[in-house]
């Protein structure tokens, strides 16, 4: 199957057309998809029309369906695929109050965070929504040397909600509260299958960094995310009817814009697909060779 491929930057985005995700994809299509997703770590496929159980299959091709966390937010009918509506946010301030403001990696108080959220636009507003994306690879190999070797080491604990959380999360039970896992996680990963680096970061769940003082803890993340979060690692996605984004949570963060009228409806198909428990990476002493 033949389909044309353009980046959207030199490291972060590649578009895909000229292919119907609905029908079946030989091994090589396959293939030469899932690399150049992992290569860029956000692909969007244009002018798609996946029903719910097409949208599954395609999931499934990239990796095991991660069981949605919220059931509220999933279709009666197919409850592994969970939905974005702006029918469901409250309006603050005269303002929509969306589920993902500010950079972050889904689910990462889970011991194995999932590895990939595809998104699948079914209904948009006239402007805005966008979705942006940074790309933590470039943001670590680009830190000074001394800090990169300050924070290997590190890990920090992931929790619900932080209690420095720029962001409300979804409000849960107490007897939902009590099922939420929380976990610790290095402050810099290695990648599952590319081996890459990338910095770990969620300033929505990321309760200081284990064995430093609670301000040195806070001031070390915030200074790590403003350099993640700098523009020259951005991609950002102005969302077309029939999307189909899937994005690789071990290589980028993310983020929601409520930019747009709330009274224009937004709803997305959401899957994320289940990852395996984090590494963290290590660098490769310089072997110095005697004369």
């Amino acid at each position: 199957m033949n389909f044309q491929f353009k980046p959207m930057s030199p490291n972060l985005g590649v578009e895909i057309s000229g292919i119907d995700l609905s029908q079946a994809l030989d091994a090589t299509t396959f293939k030469q998809l899932y690399d150049l997703w992992l290569e860029y770590a956000v692909m969007i496929v244009r002018n798609q029309k996946l029903d719910p159980p097409h949208y599954a299959a395609v999931a499934q091709m990239f990796g095991d369906i991660l069981k949605q966390q919220l059931s509220q937010f999933t279709l009666q009918d197919h409850p592994l695929v969970g939905t974005i509506s702006s029918r469901d946010l409250p309006m603050i301030n005269g303002k929509l109050r969306v589920r993902g403001e500010n950079y972050h990696t889904d689910h990462s108080n889970f011991e194995a965070p999932p590895k990939a959220t595809m998104l699948h636009a079914v209904n948009l507003p006239s402007k805005g929504g966008d979705t942006q994306f940074v790309d933590v690879r470039r943001a670590f190999d680009e830190l000074p040397e001394a800090i990169k070797q300050k924070i290997l080491p590190l890990r920090s604990y992931h929790v619900y909600e932080s209690s420095k959380s720029p962001r409300k999360m979804a409000a849960l039970s107490a007897e939902e509260r009590a099922k939420v896992p929380q976990t610790i996680q290095p402050l810099v990963i290695k990648h599952h299958e590319t081996g890459r680096a990338a910095l770990y970061l969620n300033t929505g769940r990321m309760e200081g960094i284990v064995g430093m003082d609670s301000a040195q803890a806070y001031q070390l993340i915030d200074q790590l995310y403003a350099h993640a979060t700098q523009s020259k690692y951005e991609y950002r996605h102005k969302w077309q009817h029939g999307d189909m984004v899937i994005w690789d949570n071990r290589s980028v963060m993310h983020q929601a814009n409520a930019d747009y009228d709330p009274s224009e409806y937004r709803f997305l198909y959401r899957i994320m697909l289940q990852g395996n428990p984090l590494q963290a990476f290590q660098s490769t002493p310089v072997e110095v060779s005697t004369p």
